[in-house]
């Protein structure tokens, strides 16, 4: 089913029935991505006295409670409220779900032990007023991606200035397939969040940065339409299926 798009930046076509899911999904074991130094996130059946919320051991219907953190469990969408003392949520920051994106695949730089995306790199790939949401995916990019541990690798992080060139190039919403657009280990100063934000001192507030998605190979570089809506959580960040369509001129 095509749907003929009408942006500002002009007419173009899209094709609904082929849209690229590239959210990773939660699991309650082992294979699922982990980050921060947390444990497997848990879905297990509901017991309470002799019930068990499970079709196969009895019960009329599977009832699961699911314990997670979006942060270091899931693709996830997280507005400054992440990083601000004062309480802001993803579900009140963001009140517009499709934006014009560009895909671009980045090898991050080795510099020491780290490895880093350079707004030198940026430069080459995407340019000021290009587009509203930007993923980038990581080189190499496997399928391990998929089912990664995370805590103690130092993962590949953005500079500030890389930070700061995407918010220059007018992009309101950034999205990685790492757990962080910062350093593992950074002391706390979260400089590529803060510069992306504009925080503090004049802070983007509509501006998201969504983490731990995942873009498979085949997946071509280039100009999408964008569908980002996270769910409906009160929280500074929330699971989110971001999908883009590719653009058809």
């Amino acid at each position: 089913m095509k749907a003929n798009i009408h942006h500002k930046s002009g007419s173009f076509t899209i094709d609904l029935s082929k849209p690229i899911d590239i959210s990773l999904s939660l699991r309650g074991d082992e294979k699922n991505p982990i980050a921060w130094y947390l444990g497997t996130p848990r879905i297990e059946p509901v017991r309470y006295g002799d019930f068990i919320g499970k079709v196969s051991l009895g019960a009329s219907t599977n009832f699961n409670d699911i314990s997670f953190n979006p942060h270091g469990h899931a693709t996830h969408t997280e507005c400054v409220g992440h990083i601000t003392p004062e309480f802001h949520s993803i579900n009140d920051n963001l009140k517009k779900f499709f934006f014009l994106a560009k895909l671009i695949s980045v090898e991050p730089e080795v510099r020491g032990e780290d490895k880093v995306i350079t707004r030198a790199q940026l430069e080459k790939l995407i340019d000021k007023g290009e587009a509203e949401a930007l993923v980038i995916r990581t080189l190499p990019n496997t399928i391990a991606k998929r089912s990664k541990h995370y805590s103690h690798t130092n993962w590949p992080y953005l500079e500030e200035a890389a930070a700061r060139y995407i918010r220059e190039c007018g992009v309101e919403h950034l999205l990685v397939d790492l757990p962080s657009v910062d350093r593992e280990k950074d002391e706390g100063k979260l400089l590529a969040h803060k510069a992306f934000w504009n925080y503090p001192k004049n802070t983007r507030f509509e501006a998201t940065i969504t983490e731990l998605v995942y873009v498979p190979v085949k997946v071509e570089d280039g100009g999408y339409f964008l569908n980002l809506q996270p769910a409906s959580f009160e929280n500074d960040a929330a699971p989110c299926k971001p999908v883009l369509y590719k653009i058809e001129k």
